[in-house]
C-alpha cells in the first residue's frame, strides 16, 4: 500500500502594504512559509501553486459580498487581499515530502505589523492525482481554489523583530473526492494552519529504514502524520502544546507489528526526538 503524504508549508511576506491603521507601517518583521505532510492511498498528487496572499485585520471592504471560508467564518472575500509571491511557482508532487523534508514558498520576507486575519492559497488548473495502481495521472477539479484560492483562517498577531514560520497540513484523504458515478475527482482542501512560533515538533528514527511506515501523533483536538523518509527517518511539524499519542505503523507487506507510544509531550519551541524504534 502507497501511502500519499502531503504537508504544505505555507509562508507569508509583505514589502508594501497599505493599512488602514498607520500603526500598522510602523516597523517590520520577518515571515517563511512550509508545507508537511498528511498520507492517503495515492501513488501522486499534483498540485499547481501559483501565489500565497494576505489578509491583515481591517483591510475589508465592508461594503463588499460576503463569502463564508472553510471555517464557517464569513469574510468579505474581494477586498483586501495582498499577494504575497512565492519563491518557485509551479506543479509539485506531494507525495515526493517525506521523512521531514518540507517545500519553502516564501522565506524570510518582510512583513508589515499588525494581525494576519486570513490566507489564501492560489492554485492553477494544472492539478492532478494518480490513483492506487495506476500510472496515467487523472484531472483534479479545483473550481473554488482556482476562482478566489484558498482561504484558511490565521488571526495572528505580528510585532516587529520577529520571524514568523507558517506551517500548512493538507489533508491528502479529506481533501481527494470522488465525485459519484461521473467519474470526476475534485480538490477540495482540507488544511491546518500553525506557527512554529506556536508550536513544536517531533522528530526520530524507526528502523528498519527500507520499510515505508506511517508515524502519527494525535491528542484530543490534533492529529497529525507523515512517512519515514529511506533512512527511517521522520518529522511532524507544527504540533501544539500537548500530551499525545504516537503511533507507529508499517506498510502491511512487511509482516511488522505497530508501535504505540503513550505520554509523549510536546512542547512550544522544542524539537522532541524520540529514542530510535526498531520493529519486530
Amino acid at each position: 500500500m502507497k501511502y500519499f503524504k502531503l504537508f504544505f508549508l505555507l509562508g507569508i511576506f509583505f514589502s508594501s502594504i497599505v493599512s488602514c491603521n498607520d500603526s500598522n507601517n510602523e516597523g517590520r518583521a520577518t515571515l517563511s512559509v512550509k508545507l508537511v505532510d498528511e498520507p492517503g492511498d495515492y501513488e501522486n498528487v499534483f498540485v499547481e501553486v501559483l501565489d500565497v496572499l494576505v489578509k491583515y485585520e481591517g483591510d475589508e471592504n465592508e461594503d463588499a459580498d460576503e463569502d463564508v471560508d472553510q471555517d464557517g467564518d464569513i469574510d468579505n472575500d474581494d477586498n483586501g487581499w495582498q499577494s504575497l509571491g512565492i519563491i518557485n511557482p509551479g506543479v509539485y508532487d506531494l507525495l515526493e515530502l517525506t521523512g521531514g523534508i518540507n517545500l519553502e514558498l516564501v522565506d524570510n520576507v518582510e512583513i508589515q505589523t499588525g494581525v494576519i486575519k486570513q490566507i489564501r492559497l492560489v492554485l492553477g488548473d494544472q492539478n492532478s492525482v494518480v490513483l492506487e495502481g495506476e500510472t496515467t495521472p487523472r484531472p483534479l477539479n479545483t473550481p473554488s481554489a482556482q476562482q478566489s484560492g484558498l482561504k484558511v483562517m490565521v488571526n495572528q498577531a505580528i510585532e516587529a523583530g520577529f520571524n514568523y514560520d507558517f506551517i500548512l497540513d493538507f489533508d491528502a484523504d479529506a481533501s481527494i473526492v470522488m465525485a459519484g458515478n461521473s467519474g470526476n475527482i475534485n480538490l477540495k482542501p482540507v488544511l491546518r494552519a500553525s506557527l512554529e512560533v506556536n508550536s513544536g515538533t517531533l522528530s526520530g528514527i524507526v528502523l528498519p529504514g527500507e520499510i515505508m511506515v506511517e508515524v502519527s501523533a494525535s491528542d484530543e483536538n490534533v492529529a497529525a502524520s507523515t512517512l519515514t523518509n529511506d533512512l527511517g527517518e521522520f518529522q511532524i511539524l507544527g504540533l501544539p502544546a500537548g500530551i499525545y499519542t504516537i503511533t507507529i505503523t508499517p506498510e502491511e507487506s512487511s509482516e511488522l507489528q505497530e508501535v504505540i507510544l503513550s505520554n509523549i509531550e510536546i512542547n512550544v519551541g522544542e524539537v522532541k526526538v524520540l529514542e530510535t524504534v526498531t520493529l519486530e
